[in-house]
């Protein structure tokens, strides 16, 4: 075995389990990305575990690895994750309307290795917290297809009674809009989403869409520019609500909309400025100033399940 190949199971692999691909990442000793990995989700428990089996092997295999190599293998999945039991329930994305236990499949699968499943938005705030190098509280604020928000608050992940804390993309800001897929009428995510964005910017370039609507905003599209501005305040809402509610020092912003980059942040901190100008509270708060996006190329999720398996945490302060 050679010096740059684990030894008594200190590296691990983390995965990001998505509704159409398998993201995985190999941590060496260091917890240094030391490998990428993608593959294709297959719907269902059974499917899920097999996409996320293939995917650490081949990991392992790329470094002349076995599975039972590592100290653990780590997954992100959508849905509410039972912190006692590890029980996966509400994955739609996944295809599993069922109440399922991936750890033991996944383990099973492998071999016999530990595996630690957890809900997506935390593992991101983990690997954010670790890649961005930030101590203290923070929330990850994933804009993707939905908004909700993983918690890191006193280097412990809040994961609430029943795994929901942080779904904050079903609070009713408008009791007169829109029912959403929830049952509920105006939640947050209805506009603050990237599929928010898909509805209001038909896509024209090919481009990511969001990518697409800021940068025909920039240049002065004026349809472009009040879809930009109603998104921003709408995820500048979601920041006042998560400071507001647990004052959190950082609020990350992720999710597929995060590939716009910094005139995201620009956007959005412009909105919570606006929106505090008229509060002496709002504006001792420095909302804006708390803001900050997750580099496109790092893959913070699968990292932060990596850390996970093996019980490293950010320390709060």
């Amino acid at each position: 075995m050679t010096a740059d190949r684990p030894g008594g199971g200190r590296w691990s692999v983390g995965l990001d389990i998505g509704g159409t691909k398998v993201l995985g990442v190999l941590l060496d000793g260091a917890a240094a990305v030391r490998a990428t990995a993608r593959g294709a989700t297959r719907p269902g428990a059974a499917g899920v575990v097999a996409a996320a089996a293939e995917v650490v092997e081949r990991l392992c295999a790329g470094a002349g690895l076995a599975p039972a190599d590592l100290a653990g293998v780590g997954a992100g999945v959508p849905g509410l994750v039972d912190p006692a039991t590890g029980r996966l329930s509400h994955a739609v994305n996944l295809g599993i309307a069922e109440e399922v236990e991936p750890a033991p499949m996944l383990a099973e699968r492998l071999g016999g290795v530990p595996v630690v499943v957890e809900n997506d938005l935390n593992v991101a705030a983990v690997g954010a917290a670790r890649e961005l190098g930030l101590s203290g509280d923070l929330a990850f604020l994933a804009l993707g297809t939905g908004v909700a928000a993983g918690l890191l608050l006193g280097g412990e992940l809040r994961r609430g009674a029943r795994g929901a804390a942080g779904e904050i993309g079903h609070i009713p800001v408008d009791h007169a809009g829109p029912v959403c897929p929830c049952g509920q009428r105006g939640c947050l995510e209805l506009y603050a989403s990237g599929a928010a964005i898909d509805a209001a910017w038909p896509n024209r370039n090919g481009r990511p869409t969001a990518v697409d609507l800021f940068a025909a905003a920039e240049n002065g599209d004026p349809t472009a520019v009040a879809v930009r501005d109603r998104f921003a305040d709408a995820v500048a809402a979601a920041v006042r609500l998560l400071v507001l509610t647990c004052d959190v020092e950082h609020v990350v912003l992720g999710g597929g909309v995060a590939e716009v980059g910094e005139p995201l942040v620009d956007a959005v901190a412009r909105s919570v400025r606006r929106q505090a100008s008229g509060s002496a509270f709002l504006r001792s708060l420095a909302l804006a100033d708390r803001l900050q996006v997750v580099p496109r190329e790092v893959p913070v999720a699968p990292i932060g399940a990596a850390l996970l398996v093996r019980g490293l945490l950010p320390t709060g302060g």
